[in-house]
C-alpha cells in the first residue's frame, strides 16, 4: 500500500470543500489530524467498482463505501443505462437495501441520482432479499438494478451489486463497460444529487407477496405440505431480510410450525449474537440449533444478511442435528426436484441443470439418471443467470454452487434462499411421508449415485512475493502437472485460462466454452477431482476437493465416511505443502 504521501494528504483536503457535508468534513479533518495511519488506508486510491459492483469498508474517503463514493458509482451506472437504451425515454431501475449499517441511506443515494438523471426507480420501502430485487427487476420490466449489501461480510462492510435487464449481475461487456463510465466520473461535481421525487416509486408489502406467490407456485407436492403441515422448523435470518419474507412464505404454504430465533430476528447491522452472519459457518447457526433441540423441530433453516444463501441442519440417525455443506444441500434439492419432475411428467426433452465448476460433480450424475442437460459455469451465480439467458429455448429447472447458493426456476436470477428455504421444507414433508428424515434420503441418493464428498483450503500469500509464489505455483501446475494424485492416475486436465479440455488416455482436445479464467482442474481415474484458483480480490490460492466412493449398503456408511474424511486430510496435506 505504500507510505502517507504530499498527494494523499492533498486528495483529503480536497474532501474539506464546501461539496462535502459537514459531519464528512469533521471526519476527515480529524483524521488528517490525529489518524495518519486511517487517513493512508482512507485515501490512498479510489474504492475500485469491480466487476461484480463496490464493496469496503464503510467510511470516509475515496477507499471507502460512503455516500459520495456510492454516488459516484451510481452516476457512471445511470450513464451507461442512458448510453444503452436511448430510445426509452425514461428507464426503469429497481433499487433494494439489506440490513448493514447505512444501507439504507446508500439506497435512497443511488435512488436519487438515479432519479436526478431522468430514471424511475422502484425503491422498496425498507430491507428486502437481493434475490427479491432480481425479482422486481423482470417484474417490472426495469433496464437494471441495484441492491446494497455486502452478503456475509463483516459488520464493518457494505457493498453495491449492480444488476442489468434480465434481473442477473453483470457479465460481459456489461461489467467492464460500466466499469469505465464509472472510472469516467473523477469529481464528486459531475454527479447530478438533486432527486426527482416524481420518479421514485416505493414498492411494500403488496410486492413481496407477488414475490411470494411465486415461489409458492414452485411447490411439487402442495398435497403432502397439507398432510405433514405440523413439522417443525426453527429458522434464522441472522438479523437479516430474510425475516421479512421467510415467516410469511411458509406461513401462506400452509406449514403451521416455524419458530423464529427471536433475538436474530432483530434487524441489525452490527450483528451482535454472531461473529460472522455467515450460514457457511457452524457458529452462526449456534443458537438456531438450541433452539431447535428446546422445541424439538426437525429441520434448521438460515440465511445470510441478504438471503440469497441457506444453511441447514438436519437430525441424523441419532437424532443430533448435523450441518449440512452446500453441495448435499444442492443435491437434495435437485434429487427431489427432478424426481418429483419425472413422476409428474413434466419433462419434455429441453430441461437443464446449471452448476459451477466447483461445485460436485453428484449434480451431473443425478441429471443423467433423468437424461435432463447439465452446464458447468465459472464460479460465480452470475454465470448461472447468463447460461439462463443464452438458452432461451430450454427450460432451466435449477442450478447451484458449493458455496450455499441455490435457485430454483428462472423468475429470479441470482441465488434464492427463501425459495430453497420452501423447497426444503417441502422435501422434509415428502421425506416425512416416506418415514424418512433429509438425513435418510441424502444417505441414499449417495448410495444409489456414489458417496461423493468435497473439501477446501486456501493457502494465504501475502505481500508481492506471496504474490509471485501464487503465480509460481499455477505456472507449475500449468507446465508440470503431476500424472498422479494420491496414487490414482490422472486421466484428464481442464485449462481455464487457455480454455482446452485434454484427456490423457487417448490425447484428444476439446475447447472449453467459457469466459476465460485463472483455473486448473485435474481429474483422476477413482473419480478424484481437484481444482486450483488463485483468489482475483485476496492474497490466496484455492484448492477445491471432490473425491468419491461406492456405498454398496447404507449400513456402511460411517465406515466409508471416514475413509473419505481421511482421504480429504491426505489431499489438504499433498496440496498445502
Amino acid at each position: 500500500m505504500g507510505k502517507l504521501t504530499p498527494e494523499i494528504i492533498e486528495r483529503a483536503k480536497t474532501w474539506l470543500s464546501d461539496k462535502y457535508d459537514s459531519e464528512t468534513i469533521k471526519q476527515v479533518q480529524e483524521l488528517i489530524d490525529n489518524n495518519p495511519d486511517e487517513l493512508l488506508e482512507s485515501f490512498y486510491k479510489n474504492l475500485e467498482f469491480g466487476t461484480g459492483g463496490l464493496r469496503g469498508i464503510m467510511g470516509v474517503g475515496t477507499n471507502r463505501m460512503n455516500t459520495y463514493t456510492v454516488a459516484m458509482a451510481t452516476q457512471g451506472f445511470a450513464n451507461y443505462i442512458r448510453m444503452m437504451f436511448p430510445n426509452i425515454e425514461q428507464p426503469k431501475v429497481a433499487i433494494a437495501h439489506d440490513c448493514r449499517n447505512n444501507s439504507k441511506e446508500f439506497a435512497k443515494t443511488t435512488a436519487d441520482v438515479m432519479s436526478a438523471n431522468g430514471i424511475k426507480v422502484y425503491l422498496f420501502n425498507a430491507l428486502r432479499p437481493t434475490p427479491e430485487l432480481s425479482f422486481a427487476i423482470r417484474e417490472l420490466n426495469c433496464q437494471a438494478g441495484v441492491v446494497v449489501t455486502a452478503s456475509h461480510n463483516p459488520k464493518e462492510y457494505n457493498g453495491y451489486k449492480a444488476y442489468w435487464e434480465d434481473g442477473g449481475q453483470l457479465v460481459s461487456p456489461h461489467d467492464k463497460n460500466v466499469i469505465s463510465e464509472v472510472e469516467k466520473i473523477t469529481d464528486i461535481s459531475m454527479v447530478k444529487f438533486t432527486p426527482n421525487e416524481d420518479l421514485i416509486e416505493y414498492l411494500d408489502e403488496k410486492f413481496d407477496e407477488i414475490y411470494i406467490d411465486r415461489i409458492l407456485g414452485l411447490s411439487l407436492s402442495p398435497e403432502l405440505i397439507k398432510k405433514h403441515n405440523d413439522l417443525k422448523f426453527v429458522y434464522t435470518p441472522i438479523h437479516g431480510t430474510g425475516g421479512q419474507i421467510i415467516p410469511r412464505l411458509f406461513k401462506k404454504a400452509g406449514f403451521n410450525n416455524i419458530d423464529c430465533v427471536e433475538e436474530q430476528m432483530i434487524v441489525d447491522g452490527n450483528f451482535p449474537t454472531v461473529i460472522s452472519p455467515n450460514p457457511e459457518e457452524k457458529a452462526a447457526l449456534t443458537m438456531a440449533i438450541e433452539k431447535a433441540k428446546k422445541v424439538n423441530a426437525d429441520v434448521v433453516l438460515a440465511t445470510d444478511p441478504d438471503a440469497d444463501r441457506v444453511g441447514i441442519a438436519v437430525r441424523d440417525n441419532n437424532g443430533e442435528f448435523i450441518l449440512l455443506n452446500g453441495n448435499q444441500t444442492a443435491a437434495l434439492i435437485t434429487y427431489y426436484i427432478l424426481e418429483r419432475w419425472n413422476e409428474l411428467n413434466k419433462f419434455t426433452g429441453k430441461e437443464y441443470i446449471v452448476k459451477t465448476i466447483v461445485t460436485t460433480e453428484l449434480l451431473c450424475d443425478i441429471a443423467d439418471k433423468y437424461n435432463v442437460k447439465k452446464f458447468d459455469v465459472l464460479t460465480g451465480f452470475k454465470f448461472i443467470a447468463d447460461t439462463i439467458l443464452n438458452n432461451p429455448d430450454m427450460t432451466f429447472v435449477c442450478g447451484g454452487e458449493e458455496s450455499y447458493g441455490f435457485l430454483i426456476g428462472d423468475f429470479v436470477r441470482d441465488k434464492d434462499a427463501n425459495s430453497a428455504c420452501f423447497i426444503i421444507a417441502e422435501i422434509a414433508a415428502w421425506a416425512t411421508e416416506q418415514n424418512k428424515s433429509l438425513y435418510q434420503i441424502l444417505k441414499e441418493i449417495y448410495k444409489e449415485f456414489g458417496f461423493y464428498k468435497e473439501g477446501l483450503i486456501s493457502l494465504t500469500k501475502k505481500g508481492i512475493s506471496g504474490t509471485e509464489e501464487i503465480q509460481n505455483m499455477m505456472h507449475k501446475f500449468r507446465n508440470e502437472p503431476p500424472t498422479h494424485i494420491l496414487g490414482s492416475k490422472i486421466i484428464e486436465i481442464k485449462d481455464y485460462k487457455v480454455g482446452i479440455s485434454k484427456n490423457l488416455i487417448n490425447g484428444n482436445e476439446n475447447v472449453i466454452n467459457l469466459p476465460k479464467s485463472d483455473v486448473l482442474q485435474f481429474f483422476t481415474e477413482d473419480g478424484t477431482k481437484i481444482s486450483v484458483r488463485p483468489s482475483g480480490t485476496e492474497p490466496k490460492i484455492k484448492f477445491y476437493f471432490g473425491i468419491k466412493a461406492e456405498l454398496n449398503d447404507i449400513a456402511d456408511f460411517d465406515s466409508v465416511n471416514e475413509g473419505l474424511n481421511n482421504r480429504l486430510s491426505e489431499l489438504g496435506k499433498l496440496f498445502s505443502e
